[in-house]
């Protein structure tokens, strides 16, 4: 069974790991299907970041987060540690280098949940990674997660809104992509494209292009 799962979801033979990267604008629901992922396959781990932000109250350091000081981070910069890192909103995120790697050598997959500038540099550092870009169903949903969340200010959730745009403009730049219209479906989908049957979600797809082309006008 495990070597059974370890093929349909892309670890090399129990020698490797493949990584993934899931990328989306702030509010659009990735953090939520990552979990949900890793919750339904076993051969599933998703990477702790590494950031400078505040932790929120009902975040768990070493779960949702390393949460480091500026010093600790530039100091894991100037040495290498991280796999990707970026500045998002005036903080800092990063992905540990030899974290991903430990899992992936134990023959797992690991998950990134990383903003779209640190998925260019994750891509480029390890070119076999998938990616998926996770979009919302419109604006105005998007907006209405940003603002159930009770944890931004106004200051904070208009700023988020104003960078979702451009954010979303970079959906082409990954290998899937899917809108996260229900949450079921959307779960169901990331799982399907784990499993490489999810075709008409890769970004080449015409109809998908031409959705996405409707969401972003």
């Amino acid at each position: 069974m495990l070597g059974w799962l370890r093929k349909l979801f892309g670890a090399d033979q129990g020698r490797h790991g493949r990584l993934w990267i899931v990328s989306a604008p702030s509010g659009a629901g990735k953090t939520s299907l990552v979990r949900e992922l890793c919750k339904r396959q076993p051969e599933l781990e998703m990477s702790v970041s590494y950031t400078t932000r505040r932790r929120r109250p009902s975040e768990v350091d070493g779960r949702d987060y390393h949460f480091v000081d500026k010093q600790r981070f530039q100091a894991m910069v100037a040495g290498g540690d991280f796999l990707e890192h970026a500045e998002v909103f005036g903080n800092f995120y990063a992905t540990g280098r030899a974290d991903v790697q430990a899992i992936l050598d134990q023959g797992r997959n690991v998950v990134l949940e990383i903003d779209w500038q640190g998925a260019r540099q994750a891509r480029a550092a390890m070119p076999r990674a998938g990616s998926i870009f996770v979009l919302p169903p419109s604006f105005e949903e998007l907006e209405r997660r940003l603002r159930g969340r009770g944890s931004d200010t106004e200051e904070v959730i208009q700023r988020r809104l104003a960078e979702a745009r451009d954010d979303m403009s970079h959906w082409h730049e990954f290998g899937y992509a899917v809108i996260n219209d229900d949450f079921t479906t959307a779960a169901d989908v990331l799982e399907a494209i784990l499993a490489r049957q999810a075709d008409s979600y890769r970004t080449s797809h015409p109809s998908l292009r031409q959705q996405i082309a409707r969401l972003l006008a």
